[in-house]
């Protein structure tokens, strides 16, 4: 089987484990062959694909009452799904072909703590931030259900939501290092100073224009939170800019020369950071991370960082304070504790208690 689909194909296995592969466009698709690669998919391919065949919508078989398929139903067409933004949509869409494939057909009424753990989520104990988006997505379907009437109380409370680990910032080193293998003038590097010298996320980064640079500053409108930023353009970030090439609309685009996708962004970078022989743990979103911390480090308010990231909250900007003030603070209090030490002894000494048999006897 070749390593990437064809474009506008999807495989997946349905609940009983059978494998299945469409064409997909425009929201109609036309189902393939299994057999990828051979001579069967690549005439069905083509002929799809040229639109000699046409392209049915699919049909599924109407859910079962009461079923976790016809409550997938239900939240679709609901104002909490149709109010999200496109993109919050698309990760939900996703998450829920994998739930109504793999359990469409379990009833509401049949489920149970013990049944969410053991037949939904178990599958996911290898890879813990999927089991978490699972977990989450189906207590948006419970919240959902309990609002039209068909649960009465939450089957999934009292779940743990196992942590998986927090995505940290990249450390001096490792910038350095990357910086080595990727020098100033390569798309790697253009790429890499965009996201640590503006600290905006890869949906952001990788959507940025040269129209959104005015003067030294960008202009940031984010994708997850809407909000509208407009952040100074760092030396060492107008530096590398400087030796951009300027051919397209979007500041990063394609071998091809088109912009990127999230994920086809997502990939490039982690090439870039293989090749530059980092730890895996070194992620993409660790340059944001580190974006921060260089600001805590530096001295700036929580309300400051704020205005670069684009956080809401201030609990979310003071973790970056936090981390940076700890070995300051650190620092500080040992030395305290060491002056008060040094008070504890006396700097000058009374020749009586210096001499205590001198007076040994004698009545005042």
């Amino acid at each position: 089987m070749p390593r990437k689909l064809p474009p506008y194909t999807e495989l997946f296995r349905d609940r009983h484990g059978k494998l299945r592969v469409y064409f997909r466009r425009n929201k109609q698709r036309v189902p393939l062959p299994a057999s990828i690669g051979s001579a069967e998919f690549e005439e069905a391919y083509s002929a799809a694909l040229a639109g000699h065949v046409k392209a049915r919508k699919e049909q599924r078989p109407q859910a079962q009452s009461g079923s976790i398929e016809a409550l997938i139903v239900a939240y679709l067409k609901s104002a909490a799904y149709l109010d999200l933004r496109t993109t919050s949509q698309q990760t939900y869409r996703n998450l829920i072909e994998t739930l109504r494939t793999e359990h469409g057909h379990r009833t509401l009424r049949g489920m149970t703590r013990q049944g969410i753990e053991t037949k939904i989520l178990a599958p996911y104990l290898d890879r813990p931030g999927q089991r978490l988006a699972i977990l989450k997505l189906l207590r948006v379907l419970i919240r959902q259900a309990i609002a039209i009437g068909w649960l009465n109380h939450d089957p999934s409370l009292g779940i743990k939501r196992h942590r998986s680990g927090e995505i940290r910032s990249w450390t001096e080193a490792e910038i350095a290092q990357f910086e080595a293998r990727w020098p100033i003038g390569t798309k790697q590097r253009l790429a890499f100073a965009l996201m640590l010298y503006t600290g905006q996320r890869r949906s952001d980064v990788h959507r940025m224009t040269w129209t959104d640079i005015d003067g030294d500053s960008i202009r940031v409108v984010q994708q997850k939170t809407g909000a509208k930023l407009t952040i100074r353009l760092h030396s060492e970030l107008r530096a590398v800019l400087a030796e951009a090439k300027r051919g397209h609309l979007t500041i990063l685009n394609t071998e091809f020369g088109r912009p990127f996708t999230v994920d086809g962004f997502s990939g490039f970078m982690r090439n870039a950071i293989t090749a530059a022989v980092l730890p895996l743990d070194c992620q993409p979103h660790g340059l944001r991370k580190a974006a921060g911390r260089r600001l805590a480090e530096a001295g700036c308010s929580s309300r400051e960082i704020m205005a670069v990231l684009g956080h809401r909250s201030l609990a979310e900007a003071e973790r970056y304070t936090r981390d940076a003030d700890q070995p300051r603070l650190g620092t500080a209090a040992i030395l305290k504790l060491e002056g008060q030490k040094a008070n504890n002894h006396c700097q000058t000494v009374r020749k009586s208690l210096a001499n205590p048999d001198k007076h040994k006897g004698k009545t005042r």
